[in-house]
Order: structure tokens, then sequence, then C-alpha cells
């Protein structure tokens, strides 16, 4: 009987769509963002390569078949060296700076998460939990040998959780803020839902609508191919500039969402806010409507804005309010704000616990990570638990 074999690649393409893709779509917690074809747009778009600090190594372990004896594809995951901390939304600038301060290298680092995505779910596709475990350690193995200072594991769900500690990596905790439908089926429709509410965070939602109503702005949304060519320009031209103004250059490049409308469409979906019939704004929120087999999952994830004027809640109404009205009426399950945001609790999305996993080759920076992660850990409960004294619903809908 063969044994399983590692092999690391420079490229998605060393794996075929089919063969990546149907390891994902195994996993409990599968993303539209883990899919060939968005880590491949990632890196061909020129988003994410060598040139802008992000050097991809994909990982393949063949192991033979129970059933037939023959090799076949166990697990898989997609790694990026990274010379920087940026785009990776679980902040270790601390980290690289003690390294720096004491003359030892941090940079090359190893990360196993989409770049620019902060969204729970599987990192270490995987068959059965052997194999994500040998793929893990083979992972690790190859990041000592090859002298990389450290390696992290992002956004990870409870599959990839339990890997990384039966292999003793570091476990970090941090918040994010989701909301979620009703169950049963679901809020009838957004007044349903503010009636959940209490009253001050019921009123001041109002309000903030009518700021913009009152402004003259309406929304209009476009799904899949429905979003025309245009309509992508106008995206990136309100992208683009939000980010400029925050002192930035956007992450990702127009080519980028030409892959995107190409290749996934049926992912996408976006809000256009108009005024006196020009478009002034959008909000691009990511979709996964997804057969499991046992059950329908459908989630919503709040990606990118940016807005050519400045209207008074303008980013309340693009970014929340429209895409909670449209996932009532869609009968959406939940919609994942992004990375942190304490203020998306009065918007009612309530703070849900994430994880990350860490492994770091220098035993004494090692020791001292994994006694700050123990201090920071409590903090973080303590954090979220004074955040559910403060729910935004009424008591008897909490």
């Amino acid at each position: 009987m063969r044994q399983a074999r590692l092999t690391v690649h420079d490229h998605m393409q060393a794996l075929s769509e089919a063969a990546w893709d149907g390891l994902l779509q195994l996993q409990a917690h599968a993303t539209p963002f883990v899919r060939h074809a968005y880590l491949s747009a990632m890196t061909d778009s020129g988003s994410a390569t060598p040139d802008t600090g992000w050097t991809p190594r994909l990982f393949a372990l063949w192991a033979p078949s129970a059933a037939s004896g023959e090799e076949e594809l166990a697990a898989a995951c997609m790694l990026y060296l990274k010379t920087h901390s940026y785009g990776e939304y679980v902040f270790d600038h601390a980290w690289a700076h003690a390294y720096r301060q004491h003359g030892v290298p941090y940079f090359p680092k190893a990360v196993i998460a989409p770049p620019f995505t902060p969204v729970p779910g599987a990192r270490l596709l995987a068959r059965d939990a052997r194999s994500r475990g040998r793929l893990l350690q083979g992972v690790v193995d190859w990041c000592g040998a090859q002298g990389i200072s450290s390696l992290h594991l992002l956004f990870i769900d409870e599959a990839d959780l339990q890997a990384c500690n039966e292999a003793g990596l570091m476990v970090r905790h941090n918040v994010q803020f989701h909301w979620s439908n009703r169950g049963g089926d679901g809020y009838v429709d957004f007044d349903d839902f503010l009636a959940t509410l209490t009253q001050d965070k019921r009123k001041k939602i109002r309000q903030e609508r009518r700021k913009v109503a009152d402004a003259g702005v309406v929304f209009r949304w476009a799904q899949g191919r429905d979003i025309t060519h245009s309509d992508w320009d106008l995206f990136y031209r309100c992208y683009e500039r939000t980010y400029y103004e925050h002192g930035n250059a956007p992450y990702l490049s127009r080519d980028f969402f030409d892959r995107m409308a190409a290749s996934m469409p049926q992912n996408w979906l976006l809000f256009i806010g108009e005024r006196d019939g020009r478009p002034i704004a959008c909000s691009l929120i990511g979709l996964n409507d997804r057969d499991t087999g046992a059950s329908l999952e459908r989630v919503a994830y709040g990606r990118y804005w940016g807005a050519l004027e400045r209207v008074d809640c303008l980013h309340f109404e693009a970014c929340y309010y429209q895409p909670l009205q449209w996932c009532i009426q869609q009968g959406f399950q939940r919609f994942e704000g992004g990375a942190q945001g304490e203020h998306k609790m009065a918007r009612a999305l309530l703070p849900v616990p994430t994880r990350s996993a860490h492994w770091l080759a220098h035993p004494a920076f090692a020791q001292a990570v994994e006694e700050f992660l123990q201090r920071e850990g409590r903090g973080v409960a303590r954090y979220l638990h004074e955040l559910e004294q403060h729910s935004p619903f009424k008591a008897a809908a909490s």
C-alpha cells in the first residue's frame, strides 16, 4: 500500500477546478471565497502576487483510496508567503515589531486564508479528519524546512480548529458581527424585523433610513449576470475612490472583478444608490446559496462599498439596511458584516467568536506569544460577555 505524499506547487492550476472544488464541497463550512476561480482570480488579476507581497503555494496531499487503493487527492490548501501583514484582518504587527527589535526576521511568514477576505470557513480542505491532520503537519514541516518564521491560519472553522489543536498550534480569539434571520420562516419584512428591536434601536434605524430617503437617494439591486459591465465600472469607481480617500490604494484590481463577473457571477449582488437619476454609491455583497444535501445554506457577506458623494447615513443604508432587507425578502439565513465594527450591534448584527491558529518556529517568541494569547483570549471572552449584555433586541426576542 502506497503512503500519503505531499506535493507543493506555485499556482492554482496545479489542480483542476473540478478536483479542488469537489474537495471544497465536502467541507461543512465551504464559502465561495475558497473556490478555485476566486483564488485563481486573486493571482491572475495581479491582486495577490509576489509583487504585492503574496506568493502562492498550493499544497496537495495524495493518499491511496480506501476503496480501490489508487492514489487520490485527500486534502489541499492554498498558502501564501507574505512580506507584510496587510489584507489579513488578524493583526500581528506587534509580533513583527518584536521580532525586528530583537534582530530576528519575521518575514516571510506563511498565511493560509483567502487574500483580503475575513470570512470564516474551511481552510484545510480534506476528505476526513486524518487527512486534514496530515496536511497540516506537512505544511508545518515544510515551513520549518524552508526557514519560514511562522504559519497563520485565519478565520478557521471547527474542523480546522480541531486539527490545529491536535497539532499543538496556538489559537487566537476574535469577534465579528453577524445578523441572523428569525428561525422558522424568517421575518415577514423589514418592519417585522424592526418590531423585534428595542425602541431606541428601532427609532435610530428609522431615522437613519429617513435621512437617506430625504436626501433623494433610492436604491436598485442587480444580481449575477444582471450586473452589467457599466455597473461593474461604476462599482469600481466608488470602491477605488473610497480607498484613496482613506489614504490607501485599493487591494483589488479592476480585472479581478471582471474575472468574478465571468466565472462566479451567481455569487455577487450589487446595490446601487441613485440620486436624481445619477448613481452615487455602490455596495457589493457576496452570496453563498448552497445545497449541502441535508439543508439549504443561504448566507450573504458584506464585502465592498464606495460612494462618489457624501450623504449622511448613506454607508449604513448601503452596507446594512439594504442587504438586510434583501436577505429578508429572499429568505437568506445570515448576513456576515465582515471584520471589526462594534457599531454594527446597533444595526442588529450580533457578536460571534472567530478563531485563528498560529505556529511560530522560534521557541522563545512562541512562548511569549502563547502567554499573550492567553491574556488576550480572556479579554475577548470578557468583551463578548459585555456585548451580550447590550443586545439590540427586546428581551422577549433575545
